[in-house]
Order: structure tokens, then C-alpha cells, then sequence
């Protein structure tokens, strides 16, 4: 398996992590277990954030930009709701 698949694969299952400590931390009962999960997801969210970049420098995340046209659009849809 190539670097590239286990980064993405590693990527998901960090993201998933993610995922189950953020509401772990909004159904959590207690003070104490509420900031229990939420250092674990801000300790999960570093982890991610280095892995994304370091798949963005090799090239290996590619993004693309919204065109302006479409943010407008979209922004004035739901300003429009209020």
C-alpha cells in the first residue's frame, strides 16, 4: 500500500475519532467528563490538522476554490430567509 492510501486512511479514521469525542463532549453529564472529551477532541483535531497538511504539501488533498458568483448566490439564498 502506498503512502498516499494509508495517509487518506489514516485521515478517515482520525476524522471519525473526531467525530465521537465532539459528542461524546455535547452528551457528556458531568464538568468532569465534558472536559475529558473535549481535550481529547482539541489533542484528535491537532492530529488532524497535521495530517491534512501533510497531505496537502505532497499534493495528495487537493481543494478547490468556491467561485465568488456561487458564495454570493448562496449567501444572499439565506440572508434572504432571515
Amino acid at each position: 500500500m502506498e503512502d498516499k492510501d494509508l495517509m487518506e486512511k489514516e485521515l478517515l479514521i482520525v476524522k471519525g475519532v473526531c467525530d465521537l469525542y465532539l459528542h461524546g463532549t455535547i452528551e457528556s453529564t458531568t464538568a468532569e467528563v465534558h472536559t475529558a472529551f473535549k481535550e481529547a477532541l482539541n489533542e484528535t483535531l491537532d492530529i488532524q490538522n497535521k495530517i491534512y497538511n501533510l497531505m496537502a504539501e505532497k499534493g495528495w488533498y487537493k481543494t478547490e476554490t468556491a467561485e465568488q458568483n456561487k458564495i454570493d448566490s448562496t449567501k444572499q439564498k439565506f440572508m434572504a430567509k432571515q
